[in-house]
């Protein structure tokens, strides 16, 4: 369980905006970041650092070493995921989100039951090995639980009607069918010299199943005396033509493909395509749709945010991150 590492740490370091900002003569000398006048101490910085190496550590990765690309990266993450948080904590003020002690406490009763099965000394077993305190993890709960919240603000009013999910419906139509079908069998060699040996026994009654279970080279379907479903364009071109074009029951001649050659034969008639109807996905449609807009709606605001950022974080000298770098936006499910 590696969940006690900054809100799963190295994703939230992945998971970041990237904060706007340069200079480092306003920063106070404790300080790595300051954000709106909100310093981020050198000591915060230390403190998610040497998480990182703990978790390193817990899976047995040796940690980069200063100076390196890597560290550099790990570095610029670690103070990205700062400036994020204190992006956030001064937006949700904003915002009037706020959250609880109790709201803390709930959550974290919740992942001492889910990831420790609710053991009071596997949970601090964990936090020791990971170099937390119970106040850090808490900490970090409530900063998870602002971002659940203003995702869930910023959101609210993001909706998809059944008109919608209808439009997505007709235009992606493919999606949601099935192609014809056949239950065939087939015996696959590397030598057409085998291959028409083979056909030839076929021809004069030696059983099918027996001789793909004794020559066939296709694992997936050898224990099986050759048999397989197969759909409409989903196999090889030469292979899928022939077994869709066969009579019930009738046997093709070798057939050459990339993987060697085929013996055919069709186990039963053609099944029709089918098209799921509408009914039967609407809701999972409207379910995809919803959480396409809603990331969309946090996109748009979190590139707001940047905006209304820009000029306010100020970096200490080696803290500022390189002026090509990107991130990726946070979204909460």
């Amino acid at each position: 369980m590696r969940y006690l590492t900054t809100t799963f740490l190295l994703a939230a370091l992945a998971a970041v905006l990237a904060g706007c900002g340069g200079g480092g003569s306003s920063v106070p000398s404790n300080g790595i970041a300051e954000v709106s006048g909100q310093t981020i101490t050198q000591a915060q910085f230390n403190a998610l650092l040497e998480q990182a190496k703990k978790s390193y550590a817990s899976q047995k990765r040796k940690f980069p070493a200063a100076g390196t690309t890597e560290f550099q990266t790990l570095k610029f993450q670690a103070v990205q995921y700062l400036v994020q948080r204190a992006e956030f904590q001064q937006e949700a003020d904003k915002l009037g989100v706020t959250v609880s002690d109790d709201e803390i406490a709930a959550r974290l009763v919740k992942i001492k039951k889910q990831y420790f099965g609710g053991s009071e000394s596997r949970y601090k077993k964990q936090l020791a090995q990971q170099g937390l305190t119970d106040a850090q993890v808490q900490d970090d709960i409530k900063a998870q639980l602002i971002q659940e919240k203003i995702f869930k603000k910023v959101t609210s009013d993001v909706k998809v009607t059944d008109a919608d999910a209808k439009k997505y419906y007709d235009q992606h139509q493919s999606q949601y069918g099935t192609p014809e079908q056949r239950d065939v069998a087939h015996i696959l060699v590397k030598k057409k010299a085998l291959a028409d040996q083979l056909y030839d026994r076929l021809r004069a009654g030696a059983s099918f199943a027996q001789l793909a279970k004794q020559y066939s080279q296709d694992p997936g379907s050898k224990k099986l005396g050759g048999k397989l479903t197969i759909s409409k364009g989903q196999t090889v071109g030469p292979f899928d033509q022939t077994a869709f074009l066969l009579q019930t029951g009738q046997i093709s001649r070798p057939v050459k493909t990339t993987y060697g050659y085929h013996i055919i034969k069709a186990l039963g008639a053609i099944k029709a395509a089918k098209t799921t109807s509408f009914s039967k996905v609407k809701s999972s449609i409207h379910t995809q749709l919803l959480q396409q807009r809603r990331n969309g709606a946090m996109t748009n605001w979190s590139n707001k945010l940047k905006k209304d950022f820009d000029g306010k974080v100020s970096y200490q000298t080696g803290y500022a991150p390189p002026t090509t770098s990107t991130a990726a936006t946070t979204t909460t499910q």
